[in-house]
């Protein structure tokens, strides 16, 4: 089996793991009892790897442990449940209902001012949802769909008429960003305690086949009014502030400016896994919205 290079550190999904934590799960993997599922769940209950409700970080733990595994630190069990997506037939995500029956729809879309302002915003929830989103991600963003650790939230937009007309994706916030870091007036310490109230816009797709004006500001702006009671909704908590990456060679960042996020820097091009001072990613531009006006006081005390 092809491996990563191993990592010179051991924090996997924001959690540092200690040598002996990694001791106690080689010798639970070899009781040979636990499946990967069941295994996170005892992460994280024995090791106290919780949420700030309360709850436990079981899609933070399964991509940490599968990083582990493949940087040969530890040897997972087979999946219970192999992925079959590709296999599936795909859907027309364009669908009114979003059932994934073929709706008669031109090629085009195009919305005026009024329908633009009737454009709605849905948490995806159901399985119908999700496999739109996912498809609509994988055929359209030059990203595809990726995956997300820990808290996350993804949305669908529809027209009036129950059209998709954009998608969203947000996850955790980036681990160490110099410029973002230092316009909240960061520690060290304090980034570690508040980080999880900063959540990452890490996908925003328009499909190609939609035309309107200003609709990539509008949903911006429908989403920062929302996305704080979504977020707290779901996992006990509100984040105070909003950030993306704009990657410099393909995209301006135009619609961000325009819903008044801020550019705070931009960066470096290192990765997270680069230790020799390369450039070796494109570099984006950092730009951040804060959802309270005392974003500072909330999470530089």
């Amino acid at each position: 089996m092809k491996r990563d290079s191993p990592v010179d550190s051991l924090r996997f999904s924001g959690r540092d793991f200690s040598q002996p934590e990694l001791a106690i799960i080689r010798a639970w993997l070899a009781q040979n009892t636990l499946c990967r599922e069941h295994l996170a769940r005892r992460v994280c209950q024995e090791f106290g790897w919780f949420n700030a409700a309360g709850k436990p970080q079981t899609m933070s733990c399964k991509v940490a442990l599968l990083r582990m595994h493949r940087a040969g630190l530890i040897e997972l069990p087979a999946p219970a449940h192999p992925d079959t997506n590709h296999r599936k037939g795909k859907l027309d995500v364009r669908s009114a209902q979003g059932t994934g029956i073929p709706a008669p729809i031109p090629s085009q879309l195009a919305l005026g001012a009024e329908q633009v302002r009737q454009v709605r915003l849905e948490v995806v929830q159901t399985a119908a949802g999700r496999a739109i989103y996912h498809q609509l991600l994988r055929d359209h963003h030059y990203l595809g769909a990726g995956s997300m650790a820990g808290a996350q939230l993804r949305y669908l937009a529809r027209s009036g008429c129950g059209e998709v007309v954009g998608a969203f994706g947000f996850g955790a916030g980036a681990w160490l960003v110099a410029g973002r870091d230092r316009f909240i007036g960061w520690s060290d310490a304090s980034r570690r305690a508040n980080l999880h109230r900063v959540v990452n816009n890490n996908r925003f797709l328009i499909p190609p086949w939609v035309r309107a004006p200003n609709l990539a500001s509008r949903l911006l702006s429908l989403v920062a009014r929302r996305i704080a009671a979504d977020w707290c909704s779901r996992y006990g908590y509100s984040p105070v502030l909003l950030e993306t990456f704009v990657e410099m060679e393909r995209f301006a960042g135009t619609c961000y400016r325009a819903a008044n996020w801020i550019e705070v820097g931009t960066t470096k091009g290192r990765g997270k896994l680069e230790k020799n001072h390369r450039r070796v990613l494109p570099l984006k531009s950092v730009l951040v919205y804060p959802l309270q006006k005392k974003f500072r006081a909330i999470l530089a005390p």
